[in-house]
Formats: structure tokens, C-alpha cells, sequence
């Protein structure tokens, strides 16, 4: 029983690490993309389109991931990409989590009619399918990068609502409350100072999560045109375009594909480790 509890925390802890290392080096590249990054990501050179990666025969060296149709450095591109994708996950995630956890502890804690009218709001806003719902949104709202946040956090805080809801009411009917109760500490004292801090592992791993769903929404919109400008470099524009190339430049499609891909993974794999880690049990 040791040996397997062992072996499951060593996988967890590697599987924590690395997601963390490559989200802690997307960070820094997505801060020292302007310094780092080999070209303009917006310079065109209609001369230089479609140029292959540097170890494909006819490339050029410069351009080391090669070009797109309109001669742009994918490298580059992507590296500027990667500050807009970190800070869709990061505001958008955030709010999401202040919105929904709130909006889930009150639920859970306070019963009665907020428990009611709370948990019908989840119930209509799930009613919605999300993709759908977030391309409705910026349709009507306009694009943009606030515009973009918000659309995230109007769908997904019912994620956060209902987790944290039903942790709360597990941690409501423990003793500890009951004592806190009998002491004299208020409702509000009794939320923040002992049922959030017991709640907030679930919290955490829940924020990782929907950080890479954010980035994948992102991407999602941008892919339809429906993110920031088509002239500024997004990943799922990347993506989109090399879609419609893949077979005269499928360096335009692959290589952003891949870094979402993996960004997305160390967002999901992170929520797991972390989790595996908060487990009462594992400790």
C-alpha cells in the first residue's frame, strides 16, 4: 500500500513539475517577447512567403520555424501569441474564480433562499452550450481583449459555483463549523476564516483548469476571426490560416497547434498534480 502511495506521488510530482516548467518558461517567453524574438511578427515580405523551417531543404535561416503565406516569421509569431494567450488564462481565470467561488460559498454555507435562487442561475446559464454562447457574445459585444474576458467569465463561473458550492456544504456539517458557530463568530467570519481555507485547494485546482480552458476559448475565437485584430498574432489565428495552406506550408499549422497543445496540457496536467497533492489521503 506504501509502495503504491509512493509511486502515485512521485508521478505526481513529476507531472507537477513538468507542467509547471513549461508554463513558467511560456511566462517568460510571453514577458521577453519583444527582446527574444527573432523579426517583427507583423513585417511582411511577400518575396519570403512560405519559406520551410531551417532544417528543410530551401529555407532560410533567419526565419527559423519558416513563414507564412504573407512572409511573417512563425517563431516570432508565436511568441507574441503567447502574451495574449497567458493573459486571456490569467485575468479571465481569476475573475472567473472571484465570481463563481463567491457566488458558490454563499450557496453552499448560507442554505435558504440564496442556496435556491443561486443554484437555478447555474442551472439556466448551463443550459447554454458554451462555444456557442461565446461566439454570441462577442458578435454582440464586439472583439477584443476585454471583450474576450468577459464572454469568459459570463459562461464559465458556473464551474467554480457549483464545485465550491458543494465543497462548502460538506464543510458547513463539520464539527469545527458547529464549534465556531457556538463560539459566537458570525456567518461571514465563519466563511472566510474556516470553511474558504479548507475549500481553497479545490479553488486552486479549479483556476489552473480553467486557465487552459480560457486559452483554449481564446484560441476557439480567434480561429473564427472573433478575437483582437486578424493583423495581430493569436494562435488559433496562426492556426486557422495554416489550415488553409497545410499542404503548401504545414509549418504555418503545426507549430502553433503544437504549443497550444502543450500549453493546454500543463494547464490540465498542473490541476492534476496539484490536486493529487492537496489529497488528504496521499499526505
Amino acid at each position: 500500500m506504501l509502495d503504491g502511495r509512493s509511486q502515485i506521488k512521485r508521478r505526481a510530482g513529476l507531472r507537477l513539475w513538468l507542467s509547471a516548467g513549461w508554463l513558467v518558461l511560456l511566462v517568460l517567453v510571453a514577458l521577453l517577447a519583444p527582446m527574444i524574438a527573432p523579426k517583427n511578427p507583423l513585417e511582411q515580405d511577400l518575396f519570403a512567403g512560405r519559406l520551410p523551417p531551417f532544417w528543410v531543404s530551401g529555407a532560410d535561416p533567419s526565419f527559423l520555424l519558416g513563414t507564412d503565406s504573407l512572409g511573417r516569421d512563425v517563431l516570432s509569431r508565436i511568441l507574441h501569441g503567447a502574451r495574449l494567450a497567458l493573459t486571456v488564462a490569467l485575468v479571465s481565470g481569476l475573475a472567473t474564480c472571484l465570481v463563481g467561488a463567491t457566488l458558490g460559498l454563499m450557496a453552499g454555507y448560507l442554505r435558504g433562499w440564496v442556496d435556491v435562487v443561486i443554484s437555478r442561475l447555474i442551472d439556466i446559464w448551463m443550459a447554454f452550450p458554451p462555444v456557442l454562447f461565446s461566439i454570441l457574445l462577442i458578435a454582440v459585444i464586439g472583439p477584443g481583449l476585454g471583450s474576450i474576458i468577459l464572454a469568459i467569465v459570463i459562461i464559465d463561473w458556473t464551474r467554480f459555483a457549483r464545485v465550491v458550492r458543494a465543497e462548502a456544504m460538506a464543510q458547513g456539517a463539520m464539527d469545527y463549523v458547529a464549534s465556531a458557530r457556538i463560539a459566537g463568530r458570525g456567518r461571514l467570519g465563519i466563511m472566510l476564516r474556516e470553511i474558504l481555507p479548507n475549500v481553497l485547494p479545490t479553488i486552486v485546482v479549479l483556476l489552473t483548469l480553467e486557465m487552459g480552458i480560457a486559452v483554449i476559448v481564446e484560441a476557439i475565437l480567434s480561429f473564427v476571426n472573433l478575437s483582437i485584430s486578424t493583423d495581430d498574432p493569436t494562435w488559433g489565428g496562426m492556426i486557422a490560416e495554416g489550415r488553409a495552406s497545410i499542404h503548401q506550408a504545414w509549418w504555418v499549422l503545426v507549430f502553433p497547434l503544437i504549443t497550444l497543445f502543450f500549453t493546454v496540457l500543463s494547464f490540465s496536467q498542473l490541476g492534476e498534480g496539484l490536486k493529487d497533492r492537496f489529497d488528504p489521503v496521499l499526505r
